[in-house]
């Protein structure tokens, strides 16, 4: 399972809990060694052309530009979980993020993908607001389909938006499918 963009996130012990194998990308080195820290792993370190390998148990992290990373890193990832990344960059490095990290997974690779939707002139990102006309543009006609599983209704669990203004706040989830 790839993770793109993966910080030290939780999500990844799950994932690995379901017998998945991790494969999380992250630009911070400090992240990496954190999540394994709090684990209490001594991971195999070792150095390649897209980055600096972290390995223990069922994670191998690599610390890298996840825009840069190799087809055939990722050639054995049969799924792709995004909660995080692509909320996380602005218009124009969204693009860049479908347009590489997103096209560089295999044929008949599964995508889960969760994004946030705003007024997004009602606060800054990040994260961003990616609505599914956005999620359609960046994937249809790229060898992914996109099916919309469900739009959660979030505000009220969502302190620190309402803080800010914002008026309505939803979760949105989508499978993605790579063609073959």
């Amino acid at each position: 399972m790839c993770v793109p963009l993966c910080g030290k996130s939780l999500d990844m012990v799950w994932l690995a809990e379901q017998s998945h194998r991790v494969l999380g990308i992250e630009l911070s080195d400090l992240a990496i060694t954190q999540f394994f820290d709090e684990r209490g792993l001594a991971p195999r370190i070792h150095t390649s052309a897209a980055g600096t390998h972290y390995i223990a148990g069922p994670w191998e992290l690599l610390a890298g530009d996840a825009f840069a990373v190799p087809a055939a890193l990722l050639a054995d990832c049969a799924g792709v979980y995004d909660r995080a990344a692509l909320i996380a960059l602005p218009a124009s490095m969204r693009a860049t993020y479908a347009a590489t990290t997103w096209s560089r997974l295999p044929a008949h690779c599964r995508g889960l993908l969760v994004t946030l939707e705003y007024p997004q002139h009602e606060k800054a990102g990040p994260p961003f607001s990616v609505g599914e006309s956005e999620v359609q543009a960046r994937f249809v006609g790229t060898q992914w389909s996109v099916a919309l599983l469900e739009r959660r209704d979030i505000l009220a669990h969502e302190p620190s938006f309402q803080a800010e203004g914002v008026s309505a706040l939803s979760t949105a989830v989508y499978r993605l499918d790579r063609a073959g």
